[in-house]
């Protein structure tokens, strides 16, 4: 009798030490909302990574953490939205590098024209040592950046002409990100660069303000600027990480299991947001042709002389971007291309 006895206090020991932590499991998650400001509309493919994100959010958390996205710069552009995250008024924004320079100078260098040459060498620099290195220097900034993201490889458009040699930039009224390396590329090129917020673009091509912008494929389906736009030229003249990013003061009050969670949702919503945006580029450009625009291809001769032009660029803002960032990326980009 006396062994089972002790064997019962045993079991019902155990079974009080799961539910404690069980227990103990929910009580690391509170019941919280997280507001994400995003430029675009639910059907680009940051509503799929966002999906992807909230979804793992919930089931981690057992349904107490929620992703709540609002869409076409509901709560502001991209930097009104990223300085309300830096004060705190605001948990999340999806954002490309390029307003963020004039915070961290050091991000400039995924402007520079031509970088990349495809999405594998992005992934493998931001995936890596180089995209840690630039992460760790958004904190003192106000921010936290859980994963990147991608809005793609970038082509010009506009009402004027087709554009298929750089003097064909000249001379055209090209809407650009509010950004100094985007500004002075183009007028490089020869264009008139008109640098806009995102949410203004559509109605400054359709009264003229400006001839031309460029952004992905699947930027230029979603926000319909075929309706306002002839010809689409095939540039790749930049790649545009996207960065998740987390107000520091916000996350300074979570604990150490929700951090956890929610960066290991942003890297689902990562795989998800790269997959979509790349299977829906080519399908946007299909479409872009079926709604009428003249698509434009530039032959490698005239594509090395935009190349070439752009050069310039490099050694104009090498000094504000800083030579330890310009030698990580190029450091790992001779890596990655195994030269």
């Amino acid at each position: 009798m006396k062994t089972r006895f002790c064997y019962k206090l045993a079991g019902a020991g155990l079974a009080a030490a799961v539910l404690f932590t069980g227990a103990s499991a929910q009580a690391e998650f509170k019941e919280r909302t997280f507001r994400v400001s995003n430029g675009v509309s639910k059907e680009h493919p940051m509503g799929n990574g966002l999906a992807a994100m909230g979804a793992c959010t919930l089931e981690k958390t057992g349904g107490k953490m929620k992703i709540q996205a609002y869409w076409d710069g509901a709560l502001g552009n991209d930097l009104t939205a990223t300085q309300s995250v830096r004060t705190g008024s605001l948990e999340m924004v999806l954002t490309s590098t390029a307003p963020l320079t004039s915070i961290v100078p050091e991000l400039g260098v995924f402007d520079l024209p031509f970088l990349f040459n495809n999405e594998q060498e992005a992934d493998q620099v931001l995936d890596g040592k180089a995209g840690e290195w630039f992460a760790a220097k958004l904190p003192a900034a106000g921010v936290i950046n859980l994963a990147w993201w991608e809005n793609g490889f970038r082509h010009t458009t506009n009402s004027r002409r087709p554009i298929t040699k750089a003097e064909d930039f000249e001379g055209v009224k090209m809407r650009v990100m509010q950004n100094n390396i985007f500004i002075d590329t183009f007028k490089e090129l020869g264009s008139n660069a008109v640098p806009l917020a995102f949410s203004e673009v559509y109605s400054a091509l359709e009264t003229k303000t400006v001839d031309g912008q460029e952004n992905p494929f699947n930027n230029i389906e979603n926000m319909k600027f075929y309706e306002v736009q002839k010809y689409l030229t095939l540039t790749k003249h930049a790649y545009s990480p996207t960065l998740v990013l987390f107000s520091k003061k916000i996350w300074d009050t979570l604990s150490p299991e929700e951090q956890a969670v929610l960066k290991d949702c942003a890297a689902v919503g990562q795989k998800e947001q790269r997959k979509v945006n790349r299977e829906k580029s080519e399908i946007s450009l299909a479409n872009l042709k079926a709604q009428g625009m003249e698509v434009n291809e530039i032959t490698p001769e005239e594509m090395a002389r935009i190349r070439e032009k752009a050069q310039v660029i490099y050694e104009r803002h090498g000094k504000a971007i800083g030579d330890e960032a310009l030698t990580l990326v190029f450091e790992e980009l001779k890596r990655v291309r195994g030269n």
